[in-house]
């Protein structure tokens, strides 16, 4: 029986929006999965460092250089029976690392039941038939917009942004306001239907404007947000919207036209929540979700998809009749789109790991294809011992270093190294690194399919 510890080779994809060089940490950790068979190129951009089975990146094993996959194939136990049987032998979640330069698509991932029917319809845009939740763990500060705004939010932004009331029309304006008025926080379910349908309304109508309009409309704003930055948007007025500096806003602005000018994801900033991420902070998105990222290094988990549905902030194919249709157009302030994490209850920490709080936290979202465990290990010698799961793990380190057990298996532990740890087994990380505590953390991140309890609450997100 093989001992189900396997250190892995991920690939790293190079889209425009990556950081450059080795400024990626994707790109980073991909050479240092793959030690002799890739080398950094200085001037190129590095996105999203992937691990698992995907077929578009599928990660090896390093020792033999097998697929995951085909590992998998000759020995299900690696897997556990029952994830196997549920995901037909294909690890039920794809890990990432992401390295955001600049920004990247206003996007969606459909559900499982739009997949199926976009997959079948344009397999080469839609690769996959399956949903794709996701969740997103900052390593670094972090910049996104995710969901939408409150509705007072963005009544206040049509009356003070005047290209963007120009862009849907007033009379398209004046009737979303007309219909939320006095019941932006309704908790009425007719209400809240008429609502989103106004909004879906004034959102098409953003989305269905002429190239020629926009870009006359992107030229205003900007030179507003140039000239007028101390007073732009209003925000000295404005309700608790984010961000709430008039000069911080105007920046984004000018920030995000220099990386797409004149593109319609500037006028889709209003309607968004803008988040920012400390390091350890996260967010989970719903299939149908609308959402984009802007700067930073991220963990991302998600289900085994690659189904996006863009329509701004991209060279890439845009669909903008099935984003808008697919959206479910739910609004509420950010702080409900983050995730807050929990101490994770299946771990067992040494003294020297209590002594020097150390932690083991868990992102936990309402979906039975994974869950994430962040553990920092603050001192020499901290240890955590992980209970058995009923499923398959990936784990990567993302600082320190350290080493990690399975059974009579010890592997050394680097920045960068990624690990598959198989179904029923034992996983132990130590702190090993040598060095003053506060500049000593070891610290890896654990994406796992766990079935256990998550069978009959997990919803078709």
């Amino acid at each position: 029986m093989q001992v189900p510890l396997l250190r892995l080779q991920c690939g790293v994809n190079s889209y425009d929006w990556g950081k450059v060089g080795s400024e990626s940490a994707a790109a980073k950790y991909a050479a240092t999965t793959a030690p002799s068979d890739f080398s950094i190129e200085s001037d190129k951009p590095y996105a999203e460092l992937w691990m698992g089975t995907h077929p578009s990146l599928p990660s090896k094993d390093l020792e033999t250089q097998r697929t995951l996959l085909d590992m998998f194939q000759d020995n299900q136990a690696l897997m556990s029976p029952e994830v196997s049987e549920r995901y037909g032998g294909k690890l039920p979640f794809l890990f990432k690392v992401l390295s955001i330069r600049k920004a990247l698509s206003i996007q969606a991932h459909p559900n499982k039941k739009l997949a199926e029917s976009l997959h079948a319809r344009d397999s080469k845009n839609y690769p996959d038939d399956n949903h794709k939740p996701e969740m997103t763990i900052a390593i670094t500060p972090f910049e996104g917009l995710c969901g939408f705004r409150p509705l007072a939010e963005i009544v206040h932004f049509l009356k003070a942004v005047a290209p963007l009331r120009g862009l849907v029309g007033n009379q398209t304006a004046t009737e979303f306001e007309n219909t939320v008025r006095g019941s932006e926080n309704t908790k009425d379910p007719e209400q809240t239907k008429k609502n989103k349908a106004a909004l879906r309304t004034l959102f098409t109508s953003l989305m269905e404007s002429f190239p020629g309009d926009i870009e006359a409309a992107s030229q205003e704003l900007v030179a507003a947000a140039q000239s007028s930055p101390e007073t732009f948007a209003s925000l000295v007025n404005a309700p608790d919207t984010n961000p709430t500096n008039a000069a911080e806003l105007a920046s984004i602005i000018v920030r995000l036209n220099e990386q797409f000018p004149n593109d319609v994801g500037l006028f889709v900033f209003f309607f968004l929540n803008f988040v920012r991420l400390e390091p350890g902070e996260a967010m989970f998105l719903k299939a149908d979700d609308i959402h984009a990222y802007i700067s930073g290094d991220i963990i991302e988990c998600m289900a085994s998809s690659d189904n996006v549905v863009r329509a701004g902030f991209t060279p890439k194919f845009k669909d903008v009749d099935t984003l808008t249709e697919m959206l479910t157009y739910s609004y509420a302030p950010i702080d409900e789109q983050k995730l807050e994490p929990t101490d994770y209850p299946y771990v067992v920490l040494n003294a020297s790991a209590y002594s020097s709080a150390s932690d083991s936290l868990l992102y936990d979202p309402p979906i039975e294809e994974f869950s994430v465990v962040k553990t920092a290990l603050r001192r020499t010698g901290a240890k955590a011992t992980f209970d058995p799961l009923t499923g398959p793990s990936i784990l990567i380190c993302t600082g320190g270093t350290g080493k990690i057990s399975v059974g009579h298996k010890t592997e050394e532990v680097k920045e960068g190294y990624v690990f598959f740890v198989g179904a029923n087994a034992e996983c132990i990380v130590e702190n090993t690194g040598i060095g003053p505590d506060e500049e000593n953390v070891f610290t890896t991140f654990k994406a796992f399919c766990d079935l256990t309890g998550k069978e009959d609450s997990a919803k078709d997100n």
